[in-house]
């Protein structure tokens, strides 16, 4: 399954590069005011669901774009491109996602970001990879010395809750911020030492599935904003590990913050 799983992203990405060529002809539709999706997504999504259902016709399959499809204690996690805006404005930074649960446990993933020439690849317990080539977090263990990326998933859905206050702890003890706009992308970065970690709220398990298991094993932690490991999407935050718990802590003052102004 893993060969596999390389050779269908790997078409993907191409599928993504021969549509990137004419940008301006696609379709773009708004799933909300400000969140799209492209004759492409869609069209990634259904070559990469095809070839797993003639594969492996007994999997499940979970779709951003065709959502649940039943099957047995497999499931492939798809997120056909991950970074849509980033896509359709001609810019690099986005990927195509997918990782493979076992029984609910995540086993392989692979995250392809084809304009940039980069998969990343990791099976569970085997190590995390770039292009073949193993790969670790950084060893920064300082703030000040820190580069992490954020989104802002939570204002594109109008959440009550934003991203903001956090962002306005962080960015002026950090040593900078980086806005790439695919999940994948900054937790595959993340993983591999090009930043020290990556947070946002209001993610689907479809933008973070494959970049968790990349992450981890590169030897980074992944966890909801009190560092637990259960309900993973609505609050991320994956790090080298040396910087996670002071991380929390910026998040737990910027909350605590917002609690006393709504009772002022």
């Amino acid at each position: 399954m893993e060969q596999f799983l390389k050779e269908i992203i790997l078409e993907a990405g191409q599928m993504t590069l021969d549509f990137r060529v004419r940008l301006g002809e696609l379709n773009v539709k708004h799933k909300m005011d400000k969140d799209l999706v492209s004759e492409a997504d869609v069209a990634v999504e259904n070559f990469l669901v095809g070839l797993i259902q003639k594969r492996y016709p007994d999997h499940a399959i979970f779709g951003e774009e065709s959502g649940q499809h039943t099957g047995g204690e497999y499931r492939w996690i798809i997120d056909p491109i991950d970074g849509t805006t980033s896509f359709v404005h001609g810019q690099p930074y986005y990927s195509i996602s997918i990782a493979l649960e076992q029984a609910g446990k995540t086993i392989l993933a692979a995250v392809n970001a084809p304009a940039l020439g980069e998969l990343f690849t990791a099976r569970l317990g085997y190590g995390a990879y770039l292009n073949g080539s193993p790969i670790h977090v950084s060893s920064r263990t300082q703030l000040s010395d820190s580069v992490m990326a954020t989104g802002f998933a939570c204002i594109r859905g109008h959440s009550s809750f934003t991203n903001l206050p956090i962002f306005n702890q962080l960015v002026p003890i950090l040593r900078d911020v980086r806005r790439y706009g695919s999940a994948a992308v900054d937790l595959c970065y993340t993983a591999c030492g090009r930043m020290e970690g990556f947070w946002e709220l209001n993610l689907k398990i479809y933008d973070v599935a494959a970049g968790a298991l990349i992450l981890h094993e590169a030897g980074g932690r992944f966890s909801d904003f009190s560092g637990g490991t259960g309900q993973l999407s609505h609050e991320v935050l994956g790090t080298n590990g040396h910087i996670h718990e002071q991380v929390m802590d910026v998040i737990v003052r910027a909350l605590k913050d917002i609690d006393h102004k709504s009772q002022d």
